[in-house]
């Protein structure tokens, strides 16, 4: 049961809050720079970004490991790909995500200083996986907590909280939330730092599977990129991602469906609200 604090995000709670409608070409629906990746796990990046663009970024950009950026440019020839830091890309971009596929929290720790420091003003984040072990070790790594998204896992909120979330990661998102000053996706669980708060209920077990994190972060960092607010994107990112186990669910079960068949949903998902 949700906390009476936490509005259900259904379609009609979508509807009624709708994203920014596209037009224009692809500039004005925004560029998204993807920093992360290692030498053996190239592929959070690719799930990373093209969620971002089935969600309706209009660019993307990826910052990636230097042995794996001819790799990456082939898989994913939508991209302009460049070797880390990435940092000639930050000013332009619109949207940062950062973390997906990063093994190294100096390196990661790095990486944020250098590719958010050279970031514009306005621009959003949403910091995931590795980068979310440097957050909880220097809170001064996010420059711009306004605009970020914070999209931990349950090991990942632990290290932020320094305890265990508990059963109901509601109130956990609310204290993380107010800790950072960002909008915080935990489990289905929504927190802004004003005080709002919202579930998503469907999600189901097949979600948790390899690359399921990095796609959900590359959906919020799309819809922060068409112009979504942060707690707007996040609310719609966890729908998003929940809706689109679902149709997978339908094909192959609750279980077995992979992350790269989750991106493919996304557009589809989102069209159908």
């Amino acid at each position: 049961m949700p906390s009476p604090s936490e509005r259900v995000i259904t379609p009609k709670v979508l509807r009624e809050w709708p994203l920014p409608d596209p037009s224009g070409g692809k500039e004005s629906r925004g560029t998204v720079l993807v920093v992360g990746g290692s030498k053996f796990t190239p592929g959070a990046v690719l799930l990373a970004g093209e969620a971002a663009l089935r969600a309706g970024a209009g660019r993307l950009q990826l910052a990636v490991a230097e042995e794996t950026t001819i790799a990456l440019s082939i898989a994913v020839p939508e991209a302009k790909v460049v070797g880390l830091p990435g940092t000639e890309l930050a000013e332009g971009a619109d949207v940062i995500a950062l973390g997906p596929g990063l093994d190294d929290i100096g390196r990661t720790t790095e990486l944020m200083r250098d590719v958010l420091g050279a970031a514009g003003p306005d621009t959003a984040v949403v910091l995931d996986a590795y980068a979310l072990g440097a957050l909880s070790k220097d809170a001064s790594l996010l420059p711009r907590p306004g605009r970020a998204v914070l999209t931990p896992n349950l090991v990942e909120a632990e290290h932020l909280l320094g305890r265990a979330p508990g059963d109901d990661p509601g109130p956990a998102a609310a204290e993380l939330a107010e800790r950072y000053g960002a909008v915080v996706s935990l489990y289905g669980h929504i927190a802004s730092p004003d005080g709002r708060r919202w579930v998503e209920e469907s999600g189901d077990v097949g979600l948790g599977t390899s690359g399921s994190g990095d796609a959900r972060a590359g959906i919020v960092a799309g819809l922060l990129a068409r112009g979504a607010a942060p707690a707007q994107a996040a609310c719609w990112g966890a729908y998003v991602h929940a809706v689109s186990g679902q149709r997978l669910a339908l094909r192959h079960g609750r279980t077995g469906f992979l992350a790269r068949e989750l991106v493919e949903e996304v557009a589809h998902t989102i069209a159908t609200v």
